[in-house]
């Protein structure tokens, strides 16, 4: 267990009605998440220490409403079981109002039936898969980052435009992540779905991507689309270029983190990777004078000073938790749970700090995707330069 805010350790002793905030609970508000501080991905456990920091800045600015924010984060390890242990204990024990940003599709499909069956908000769950974003299906789930069906299709496009007559290797993370990305590039090239030559999947408890990508220059492709997360991504970019296979490189934006992923694998290696960005990168100058990341340098300076500021995952939890503290406030008196839900679902046009221009937040009763819109960018040097237009990739019409 791995407890972040010291606030955490007290408890309510009046049990939360169902769905509705007990009047001494009803001077705090108390959110869980879950984080894999240890397990294979450790790396996007840098969200949960900048949210627990971002709500230490907003409690020290008065709170929301005037009530204090209880951030308890424990450790799933990105493990379905231990996901749906802890979440047991942050619902029953804890007592918590909303579970915000848990990491990872794996372990968010695992607890997202036992909370809409307790009538809990999942709210902004950590994970881009489809599944996140059925409110017909699931009421008390919503995502927080792009699709990845839409990220899927966005690359397509990009492979049709630029390498029309490719062959694809695809290596795929084996659960909804890799899955939904893979069908919406399959999708996206719809009727040149045959360029795929090779699709490899991988386990997340294995070792190492190796023997992957040896398989996948064999297949004698000249695009390779990497959807994996950071430990394989970064294995990925070091074997291809051990094995001399220097293909149209796109890297799924979930893994494309340089302080995480490109500098672990070598910069030389990563030059000329594509993906795919919503938010800004925080290391590159360009966004000096943008008034939105200096309020996020500004928080930095003074509650995560340590932090690398190259890692996408900091600007993502900043993102995150600034979205929740707006939902929270427009929720006001009112801290019923339905009311939580009815709030995240009437953003229209919200642009937190860090997202980029043109792209905003945007949710309804029956869309749950609040980030539906993508740009293109290209590693060179030491940074993502951003290229092409903002593309909208909404599923629904």
């Amino acid at each position: 267990m791995l407890t972040l805010s010291a606030a955490a350790l007290t408890l309510a002793s009046p049990a939360l009605a169902e769905g509705v905030v007990s009047e001494r609970a009803d001077r705090v508000i108390r959110i869980g998440n879950l984080m894999p501080y240890s397990g294979p991905a450790s790396a996007y456990s840098i969200v949960g220490r900048i949210e627990q920091a971002y709500f230490k800045m907003i409690n020290d600015q008065g709170g929301i409403n005037g009530r204090r924010v209880e951030f308890i984060s424990y450790d799933d390890a990105y493990n379905p079981a231990k996901a749906v242990e802890q979440v047991r204990k942050l619902v029953e024990r804890d007592q918590v109002l909303l579970v915000f940003s848990a990491m990872g599709t794996p372990t968010n499909a695992a607890i997202q039936k036992y909370l809409n069956l307790k009538q809990v908000p999942q709210l902004f769950a950590a994970s881009g898969a489809t599944r996140f974003g059925d409110p017909q299906a699931f009421p008390w789930t919503m995502g927080w980052q792009p699709p990845y069906q839409s990220e899927g299709r966005v690359y397509a496009k990009f492979i049709l435009a630029t390498r029309p007559q490719g062959r694809i290797a695809v290596l795929y993370q084996n659960d909804d992540l890799g899955r939904d990305l893979l069908k919406g590039l399959k999708d996206g090239l719809g009727d040149k779905a045959a360029m795929i030559a090779l699709e490899e999947s991988y386990e997340v408890a294995e070792p190492s991507a190796d023997n992957h990508i040896a398989r996948l220059k064999a297949s004698g492709a000249d695009v390779f689309v990497s959807i994996t997360t950071p430990k394989f991504a970064a294995q990925s970019i070091k074997a291809a270029a051990a094995l001399d296979w220097h293909p149209l490189y796109v890297q799924a934006l979930v893994a494309a983190s340089i302080a995480a992923v490109l500098r672990p694998a070598g910069l030389d290696a990563s030059q000329g990777l594509v993906s795919a960005a919503y938010n800004k990168d925080a290391s590159d100058p360009q966004w000096r004078d943008d008034a939105g990341m200096q309020r996020f340098h500004a928080f930095l300076d003074g509650y995560a000073p340590d932090v690398d500021r190259g890692d996408n995952s900091v600007a993502y939890g900043y993102g995150a938790a600034q979205c929740l503290v707006e939902v929270l406030r427009r929720a006001g008196d009112d801290l019923s749970r339905a009311n939580i839900m009815k709030q995240a679902a009437s953003l229209q046009g919200y642009a937190p700090d860090t997202l980029l221009p043109g792209i905003t937040v945007n949710t309804a009763a029956d869309d749950f995707h609040p980030i539906e819109q993508l740009r293109m960018m290209r590693f060179s040097g030491d940074h993502w330069e951003l290229f092409g237009p903002v593309i909208d990739g909404k599923l629904r019409d």
